[in-house]
């Protein structure tokens, strides 16, 4: 399933790129709009989008790669670990926009609900997990049943997460309509992706 490697879009390069990336957006975003209440509003809806763009690419690329053998989807199962850690750091991102919206602006904007909270801890909590278990030597550490175990229910709450958030929103705002139906695809590539595995 690997074929010759292309530069810099490849491995801890690729990482990197992202990561220039998200912080050039980042800076742009805080240049124009500055680091009030809207600004910083603003920021967190773009980390929010760039964050489920990347996770998609990691959540779908191995049932891609199944389904539809070609460069493209050979190069995401290759780069996966590392799509996987941009998404991480977008959301890192994102979150330090939130904290700084409740730190400095609480007072004149409306606290999330707790179960916003724990749920989205929670995620945090699994993306961290992820993250720190993305190297080889955590699946000989942890041993490959239980890092498998970790990752699958790890991305799928992830997904969860994006899911509510998103496709909550559809139902008033037609707007979060095309990421909600983005992550309702990249559940059925999976789930299709599963099937033809087992048949096999």
């Amino acid at each position: 399933m690997t074929t010759k490697k292309t530069g810099w879009t490849e491995d801890e390069r690729l990482l990197f790129v992202l990561i220039a990336a998200l912080l050039a957006m980042s800076a742009i975003i805080v240049a124009v709009a500055g680091t009030g209440i809207d600004g910083t509003r603003m920021l967190i809806r773009a980390t929010a989008r760039s964050s489920l763009l990347i996770f998609l690419a990691a959540f779908t690329a191995s049932s891609l790669v199944r389904l539809c053998p070609a460069p493209t989807t050979r190069w995401m199962i290759r780069n996966r670990r590392w799509l996987g850690l941009g998404f991480a750091f977008s959301h890192l991102v994102h979150l330090i926009a939130i904290l700084w919206l409740f730190g400095v602006y609480g007072g004149q904007t409306p606290a999330p609900s707790m179960r916003t909270i724990i749920g989205g801890g929670i995620a945090y909590v699994f993306i961290a997990l992820l993250a720190a278990t993305s190297w080889n030597g955590a699946v000989r550490a942890l041993g490959a049943r239980t890092w498998q175990r970790l990752h699958k229910t790890g991305v799928w709450y992830i997904w969860l997460i994006f899911m509510v958030s998103y496709g909550g929103r559809a139902a008033t705002n037609p707007l979060y309509l095309p990421p909600a139906l983005l992550l309702i695809g990249g559940a059925l590539l999976r789930v299709l992706a599963s099937r033809r595995r087992a048949a096999r």
